[in-house]
């Protein structure tokens, strides 16, 4: 599933616009990068932990000359998966039915909307 797929389920299962929902999506990753390059853990119950590990400087060699070569030390992303997420990945578990926490039905909010418009034309 690449980002557009992820954005179009996440619109279909919410109701809501896929503008928005890319804006929420790009406003998740933006605060998890964030939050990761500032050395931050960013952990999710049940889904996992985003976090930063230090990599040693090490020695390597050159596959074509195998002459060592020295690597400088690096820091990673790293993503560590919650427990919940290895249950339903190894089918131990059954993932949960999605089921929206918003009040208002996409058609009722549409209803809404057009009492409220037509309320506005009338005069007191």
């Amino acid at each position: 599933m690449n980002r557009a797929e992820l954005i179009s389920e996440i619109a279909e299962l919410t109701g809501q616009p896929k503008t928005i929902v890319s804006e929420t999506i790009s406003t998740f990753l933006h605060t998890i990068t964030g939050a990761i390059s500032k050395g931050e853990k960013v952990t999710l119950v049940g889904f996992g932990t985003f976090e930063r590990r230090n990599r040693q400087a090490r020695t390597g060699r050159n596959p074509r000359t195998l002459a060592p070569l020295r690597i400088p030390s690096s820091r990673v992303p790293a993503f560590r998966a919650g427990q919940e997420l290895k249950d339903i990945v190894n089918g131990n578990m059954r993932q949960k039915a999605y089921a929206s926490q918003t009040k208002t039905s996409k058609p009722a909010a549409k209803a809404a909307k057009k009492t409220s418009k037509a309320s506005k034309g009338r005069k007191r």
